[in-house]
């Protein structure tokens, strides 16, 4: 049924484990293949490209739906349906953000301040134009093959750069002057097949997959058994989601009590627990959260 446009290098190993732990495990050859497959009925073609590329494939209707970042559809320019963020990227959790950097001890701090010519080197030619022709700078810009920062100062005055931590910037003693675009990962999909509504029910329905796999993340079920006499207290220290699960216990003076909780609280979480009046506490693995 659908068509399906993968990214290959830095977001290849990430995608690819969400897609995995969303049961949509992408199988091929080998690591450099490009064709792929999934076994899902409604997944009919896999192909693996560099998210660059992506934006425009869907477009022009090659792929039905893809994943890349928002900053290559702004890039290209391409009118395409995002389905919605999926909030992962190369390392963590957090968008990248597209920002203008110079050297450390320019006098430039900010973009209005940049010359009239003052040499931009990015991997973003058209976005960056669009960019400093809204602030009035008058700039040369040129494309970027890798390793932009390393160009201030000998090759450019200034870099247009992605980045997630900022700490490669820092490294090469940069200092950022703004930001112009912050990016997500993106679902996407060509307009004409998400016309389509047995397509585009395919398209939420493996939406839904993916955004629960990521939902579930560095989270835990936590299931116990408190008296009546001990319940309000665990109540009062457990998180939840919105609000605890809580069912009598048959034949007994006690609860059966159930949340999901971050993974990162467990460590203090279930002693406290203990201490409150719990026992026969459970933590178990998550695999999907879907709301």
């Amino acid at each position: 049924m659908l068509r399906l446009v993968l990214p290959k290098g830095s977001l290849e190993r990430a995608t690819l484990e969400l897609f995995e732990a969303a049961d949509l495990a992408v199988l091929r050859g080998s690591d450099v293949d490009y064709r792929a497959t999934i076994d899902d009925p409604r997944i009919d073609d896999v192909l693996i490209l560099r998210p660059q590329e992506i934006p425009r494939y869907v477009d022009e209707g090659l792929f039905d739906i893809g994943i890349t970042g928002r900053d290559w559809i702004e890039e290209t320019g391409s009118e395409v349906v995002s389905i919605g963020q999926l909030h992962y990227s190369k390392a963590t959790a957090r968008p990248i953000r597209m920002v203008i950097a110079v050297a450390g001890d320019s006098p430039v701090d900010e973009v209005g301040d940049l010359p009239a010519g003052a040499r931009v080197s990015t991997e973003y030619p058209e976005l960056t134009r669009r960019f400093l022709e809204k602030h009035g700078v008058q700039a040369d810009v040129r494309l970027s093959y890798g390793a932009t920062e390393a160009k201030i100062p000998d090759i450019a005055d200034a870099v247009v750069e992605i980045t997630e931590t900022g700490r490669a910037l820092k490294a090469a003693g940069l200092k950022v002057i703004d930001t112009i675009l912050v990016s997500f990962t993106e679902l996407i999909a060509n307009r004409a097949a998400y016309d389509d509504p047995v397509k585009r029910h395919a398209m939420h329905q493996i939406h839904t997959l993916l955004q629960g796999s990521l939902e579930a993340r560095g989270k835990v079920l936590v299931k116990l058994n408190v008296s009546e006499a001990d319940l309000a207290k665990v109540i009062e220290i457990l998180p939840a989601m919105k609000s605890p699960t809580v069912s009598k216990l048959f034949g007994e003076d006690g609860y059966a009590v159930e949340t999901v909780v971050l993974k990162s609280e467990i460590n203090t979480l279930i002693p406290a627990l203990k201490d409150h009046g719990a026992t026969d506490i459970i933590e178990l693995p998550l695999a999907k959260i879907v709301h």
